[in-house]
């Protein structure tokens, strides 16, 4: 590219960029206020009981599945990695390398699933505890709003029910 191309196509963008705005982005169906939105705008976050309990399910059933199904090559292999090394074949550290890898590999998978299948549970159990507790306090809340509700006469005037002030 010349140097006289180069400044052109400068001149050319420059002329773009005044004549109108140009965005980067689209709205996204955010109304507007892109990944930022107040969350007055998109509502509150929630997750359902359902959904936790399902995840925590999934992972359990995997980690279940990972032990009955992906552990049975292991001894076969490091048996067969053993009678290959006994009879001086090179093959035989090579597969007793790759059996170690794989238990490595697999220890580590069902490990993370184990994980999330007990953050979920305990995940369930603070939320529902939180839950108690908020509506525990908004119905505190409730029941001394209704106390003020109770309230005889108009505001900022003398109560009749104390009777008429004394002049002393």
């Amino acid at each position: 590219m010349a140097w006289d191309e180069w400044e052109q196509l400068k001149t050319q963008a420059a002329e773009r960029q005044s004549a109108r705005m140009q965005l980067n982005g689209a709205d996204g169906g955010q109304n507007g206020y892109g990944p930022f939105a107040p969350a007055s705008k998109t509502g509150d976050l929630a997750v359902g009981h359902d959904d936790l309990v399902r995840i925590g399910k999934n992972a359990h059933k995997l980690y279940d599945h990972l032990w009955d199904q992906a552990r049975v090559a292991v001894p076969s292999s490091d048996t067969a990695a053993s009678d290959l090394s006994k009879q001086g074949f090179a093959l035989g550290a090579g597969l007793k390398h790759v059996s170690d890898r794989w238990d490595e590999q697999l220890k580590s998978l069902m490990d993370a699933c184990a994980q999330i299948s007990n953050h979920m549970q305990v995940t369930r159990k603070v939320h529902s505890g939180d839950e108690g507790y908020i509506q525990r306090q908004m119905s505190s809340i409730d029941a001394l709003d209704a106390g003020f509700d109770e309230r005889v006469g108009d505001p900022g005037k003398q109560n009749s029910i104390y009777g008429t002030p004394s002049k002393k």
